[in-house]
């Protein structure tokens, strides 16, 4: 079961926006959260288009990644992750949490070019500003990933 948490829906970012929702860490429950974040995202700035950029296309895929991973990687029986993103007129902070802070993530050096998986975290290098993994106590961990909205952007 989903939970958000929303603030400001709707009106222009004049300060810092609020989102949160927890998931199962299966495919579906990555999938319905990005799906969530991304409705959010669109009603903060006016809507579906309403960015001008392609700020909520690399949001969207930083989402995807993230949670993708957690469902993947932070598996644990019983245990949920949780997708939480912080919007200032100036970035977006996309934090993932997940049980498993014993398998924090590493880029992969070289991914196998007919793999299907191990390019999640390049692509995160590749799109973000910035992004890294924190320890969550008492035994998880939280993956984030900030980019820069708009004139902000500097590329990644």
């Amino acid at each position: 079961m989903n939970q958000e948490t929303v603030t400001a829906p709707g009106e222009p970012i004049a300060g810092t926006a609020h989102f949160r929702t927890v998931f199962p860490t299966t495919a579906h429950g990555a999938h319905t959260a990005r799906h969530a974040a991304e409705r959010w995202l669109a009603a903060q700035h006016g809507g579906a288009d309403a960015a001008g950029d392609d700020s909520a296309a690399t949001a969207s895929l930083l989402i995807a990644e993230l949670t993708a991973n957690a469902a993947l990687h932070g598996r644990a029986r019983g245990r949920d992750a949780r997708l939480a993103l912080t919007l200032t007129p100036a970035a977006l902070r996309i934090e993932v949490t997940d049980a498993r802070g014993e398998r924090r993530p590493v880029p992969a050096p070289a991914a196998d070019a007919d793999g299907e998986s191990g390019r999640g975290l390049l692509l995160v290098t590749s799109l973000a500003d910035a992004w890294g993994c924190e320890p969550y106590p008492p035994g998880g961990k939280t993956v984030w990933a900030e980019c820069a909205l708009g004139s902000e952007r500097g590329g990644g």
